[in-house]
């Protein structure tokens, strides 16, 4: 094992006992919550070092680095998610190679995603990304619109619609994120209450390397952690 390998087990070790810690808190058993190691700005040797650490999915925020890494078989043979924001231009490059896609708000991405899945001939699996705090400055739907987003792309019959994905306001003070999280759990059951066809509401992908325990407390069955894996971002490098 070189000290890349080492060091990265040694942080997924750490995550996995706190995800453990908070999923006995809430009562849910061991194993109930995925890990999406958040692998943006990563690089393949990186990424291939954790991939063989106790990482359930990666995750990207950039279509290019998804695909960059994906040719270069950086993933091993563990499934890789679109958790940042899809631009409908680039949908071609990430339909049929995400496993999932956290980030659909708007009617229009739904269109531009059954429309080259139908060209494919798979069925992709979605998650509605809600833009739970209100922000102007970040994407996702209206907790309002969301029942009307899932209705519409679960009538595409080449998208199915696992759940919900939502990040709180980042200026939050440590612990606040959690009424948000439980704002997003209770919409989910909502939803899925409504037993809305070929829109199961299986995962709610919520919490990150700073909340991710509050998220897991709260109902999050899919949790994105980077910086507590990879360290601190070097954006000079991305």
């Amino acid at each position: 094992m070189t000290e890349l390998e080492k060091r990265l087990a040694q942080k997924v070790d750490a995550v996995r006992q706190k995800m453990a810690g908070a999923m006995r808190a809430a009562g849910r058993p061991d194993g109930s919550v995925l890990l999406c190691a958040a692998s943006k700005t990563q690089n393949a040797q990186t990424v291939r070092a954790s991939a063989e650490c106790a990482i359930d999915v990666f995750g990207e925020n950039r279509v290019q680095e998804l695909t960059e890494k994906l040719a270069a078989g950086a993933y091993g043979a563990k499934p890789v998610h679109m958790i940042g924001h899809l631009q409908t231009n680039k949908v071609k490059y990430v339909v049929g190679h995400a496993a999932l896609i956290h980030s659909v708000d708007s009617m229009r991405l739904v269109d531009a995603i059954e429309k080259e899945a139908a060209k494919l001939d798979v069925v992709q699996d979605i998650l509605l990304e809600v833009n739970i705090g209100a922000e102007a400055s970040k994407s996702g739907a209206a907790p309002g619109e969301v029942r009307a987003l899932a209705e519409y792309a679960a009538a595409k019959p080449h998208v199915l619609v696992r759940g919900l994905m939502a990040i709180p306001p980042a200026e939050e003070a440590p612990g606040q994120a959690r009424r948000y999280f439980a704002q997003m759990k209770n919409l989910f059951d909502k939803l899925a209450g409504a037993h809305i066809e070929r829109a199961p509401m299986e995962i709610l992908s919520m919490g990150m390397s700073g909340d991710f325990e509050s998220a897991i407390l709260e109902g999050a069955t899919l949790v994105r952690v980077g910086t507590a894996i990879y360290g601190a971002r070097n954006y000079a490098k991305a």
